[in-house]
């Protein structure tokens, strides 16, 4: 670096263009009067006093008297810590500046397009540790590796989290060591896919596969885009693919965040003629108020014919929970995006199923 750069550089680190210039011709003269100083360098003769008092003042140089005011650099220890802070400081602007622009702020109804898998990757991470109630994620091995203390918290928490792993083809299923504890539900989808993670029906992360000729991200705060999300997570990364590792409870109660999902598991039991006993959280569909009750099951209901099997793509047309309270109400409860029914159903808890003889009541076959 030639004296002009180095003058511009410590320009940039604070100093004024006539300090730059006397310093920098201080560390060449070593000690020097200040007429020697602002013959040597830009600094108009009037000014150097003043220049050099200032530098003294920030460390940078010491005067002494002889028979004329002198002036000599400092041991640049402390000019080095100066600028090293400085530096500090700039690389960690620089850093945020990054992090600002590659990952904005996600407002409520929010959606963003990043450029990197990384960025994605943070976000759900951020998503994960505020979820409370429900996350659908599709990852491979590595992800898994990386989110898993999140996911165990997450699950801590009582938080629903279901997994579709997805590997080469002849890929082999991730270790159990690794989806305990992590997850309710995982299963193994032997096709690369896109990296998804869905949490409490209002946030999403989306990136392609590595591999994609289509590179980006999409980030989401929003239930509707989120609701299409998780379509596609049932039916390309969910629905028809192995399970390879289930958490769900022998005995009651079984807790659901889908009503599809209980619509499926109860239909069985009401055919038997079995008394089911269901808690409620969710909306009132009209108010928008809180809604928890209890009550009998009636009816578990989907549009189309009474004997088609109970598919995901059967599913995706109304369903509806029919309950009657404890105190003799009758109620329909839906689920996400619920518009006809009664209640939109955030969870639904089966407390107790009461089969006649001969019917196994405590065997569901989950979705």
């Amino acid at each position: 670096m030639d004296s002009d750069e180095l003058v511009e550089t410590l320009e940039t680190a604070g100093l004024s263009p006539y300090q730059s210039e006397a310093y920098v011709t201080l560390l060449e003269l070593g000690a020097a009067s200040a007429t020697q100083v602002a013959d040597a360098s830009d600094v108009p003769a009037p000014r150097i006093y003043d220049v050099l008092e200032s530098l003294e003042s920030h460390g940078y140089v010491e005067t002494y008297e002889t028979d004329t005011l002198k002036v000599r650099a400092h041991s640049p220890g402390a000019v080095l810590d100066d600028l090293r802070d400085r530096a500090d400081r700039f690389e960690a602007a620089a850093a945020e500046v990054e992090r600002r622009w590659e990952q904005p702020e996600l407002e409520n109804n929010g959606t963003s397009i990043v450029k990197r898998y990384r960025t994605v990757l943070e976000q759900a991470e951020a998503f994960i540790e505020q979820a409370e109630y429900q996350i659908q994620a599709s990852v491979t091995v590595e992800d898994l590796e990386r989110l898993r203390p999140l996911l165990v918290a997450a699950r801590e928490r009582g938080v629903s989290v279901r997994l579709s792993v997805h590997t080469s083809p002849d890929g082999d299923p991730p270790e159990e060591s690794l989806l305990a504890g992590a997850c309710l539900e995982a299963r193994h989808r032997r096709l690369p896919a896109p990296f998804v993670v869905l949490v409490d029906r209002e946030k999403t992360c989306f990136c392609h596969h590595p591999d994609s000729s289509e590179q980006y991200g999409v980030l989401v705060n929003d239930s509707t885009h989120t609701y299409v999300f998780h379509w596609y997570f049932l039916t390309c990364l969910w629905e028809q693919w192995e399970t390879v590792y289930s958490d769900y409870a022998d005995s009651f109660p079984v807790e659901y965040v889908d009503v599809r999902q209980c619509v499926r598991d109860l239909r069985p039991l009401l055919s038997a003629e079995a008394t089911v006993r269901v808690h409620v959280e969710g909306t009132d569909v009209e108010t928008g108020e809180t809604v928890s009750v209890t009550g009998r099951v009636d009816e578990a209901l989907f549009a189309g014919a009474p004997d088609a099997p109970d598919t995901a793509l059967r599913l995706s047309a109304r369903v509806t929970v029919v309950v009657v309270t404890d105190d003799g109400k009758t109620l329909t409860v839906g689920g996400w995006g619920a518009m006809v029914e009664d209640v939109e159903a955030a969870r639904i808890t089966v407390e107790d199923v009461e089969a006649p003889p001969g019917t196994d009541a405590g065997v569901f076959s989950r979705l």
